[in-house]
């Protein structure tokens, strides 16, 4: 799989504003081993989104992630959207510590791709799960999340 960083990085900021309005940062978008995706996304560290602790406010590091999230599902199935729409079913998240600084989000794909596409071409409507770990620029770990994802057909 080849896949387009800034093809995928313009796609997501065009579709959704609010990545522009917190300033996010398309790092990496990046195939991995059995068809899988990987993204990582950048919250630069701006007083516009602080909370009252000094962090990055919850509903930043949820967009965040969300965001992430959505960068992997446009990277594996983006070749679809004239037959089905990505949207997102649920998500959870688990903040574990304070972060200060830029905070990444890394997202990575959790079934198989083609096994979405084989369910979608049955006829049916795939749900999947992309997992996302957000941690500060030095890598310490911050939040989990996951989000589930369906393809309907259009």
């Amino acid at each position: 799989m080849t896949i387009d960083s800034r093809q995928v990085a313009a796609a997501m900021l065009q579709a959704v504003p609010f990545a522009r309005t917190l300033g996010f940062e398309f790092v990496e978008v990046a195939p991995e081993a059995q068809g899988s995706v990987r993204a990582v996304v950048r919250l630069p560290d701006s007083p516009a989104t602080h909370n009252h602790v000094g962090g990055p406010h919850a509903g930043a590091v949820f967009t965040l992630g969300e965001t992430a999230s959505g960068a992997v599902v446009m990277a594996a199935f983006g070749h679809l959207l004239d037959r089905a729409t990505p949207l997102a079913v649920r998500a959870e998240i688990a903040y574990r510590k304070l972060a200060l600084g830029p905070v990444l989000a890394t997202a990575r794909l959790g079934r198989p791709p083609a096994e979405v596409i084989a369910e979608l071409e049955a006829g049916e409507r795939p749900e999947f799960p992309v997992r996302v770990e957000i941690a500060t620029a030095d890598g310490r770990p911050t939040s989990e999340m996951t989000v589930i994802w369906t393809l309907r057909p259009n």
